[in-house]
């Protein structure tokens, strides 16, 4: 069973801190605070996240360093940052804030449906990535314990029912990913957000050839599932 979400929030105020609690505790899943630049980066190193909330005016290390930090890491430079930000200094930046790596810019005040709307795509995201993982873990161990059980026949047909499973669960994100691409593009997203969409359906490309390649028939044996996260 998946796990709940956990979603990192970034703000040096604490009544802001608070607010955002409010606003997401809607979604049911775990919500991580972080008073600064260097507490969220010290959070990334031993927990993931569906998406981090990260408020842009902090002192010390302010949100534009603390994203550049979050994306210079392997671990954690695909975990979607949403800037937060109580000025809007035009469009140079905002412009700073997607090259900083964001996957999406809100002004303060910001509407609680629109943020919690937004946060819960990549929560959905996140969960059925997840919910991959561990059905591909699952099929590797099928796969190696059907190579070397006597019960080779009923090995078979359990390979064939978590292929099938997998392959429904596979299909299920694949038509969110394509639904989510389609919006994004009749609301003329920012190109750093579609750039994010296209590298989820990059990774869901991959891990169709992989099943694909485990189907009877196909002469791929067994190969090793592409890294989802």
């Amino acid at each position: 069973m998946v796990q709940k979400a956990k979603i990192l929030l970034v703000d040096d105020r604490p009544e802001n801190l608070l607010a955002l609690e409010a606003i997401l505790s809607a979604l049911d899943q775990t919500l991580v605070r972080a008073s600064s630049g260097e507490e969220a980066l010290k959070a990334l190193l031993t927990d993931d996240f569906a998406v981090i909330l990260l408020d842009v005016q902090m002192p010390g290390m302010d949100g534009f360093e603390t994203a550049a930090h979050i994306k210079r890491r392997e671990r954690t430079r695909d975990i979607p940052i949403i800037f937060l930000t109580a000025i809007n200094h035009g469009p140079h930046h905002t412009f700073r804030g997607y090259a900083a790596g964001a996957v999406d810019y809100i002004s303060k005040p910001f509407d609680p449906w629109v943020l919690r709307a937004k946060v819960s795509v990549f929560v959905e995201l996140y969960t059925k990535n997840c919910q991959l993982r561990e059905q591909a873990a699952l099929l590797r161990l099928q796969l190696e314990g059907g190579s070397s059980s006597n019960g080779a026949v009923d090995g078979s047909k359990e390979t064939a029912g978590l292929l099938a499973e997998l392959s429904a669960r596979l299909a299920a994100v694949e038509e969110q990913a394509e639904a989510l691409t389609k919006q994004l593009g009749e609301e003329a997203a920012d190109p750093s957000v579609v750039a994010t969409a296209a590298h989820l359906e990059r990774k869901l490309t991959g891990l169709r050839r992989a099943l694909d390649a485990l189907e009877p028939g196909t002469g791929g044996g067994a190969p090793v599932l592409p890294a989802q996260g």
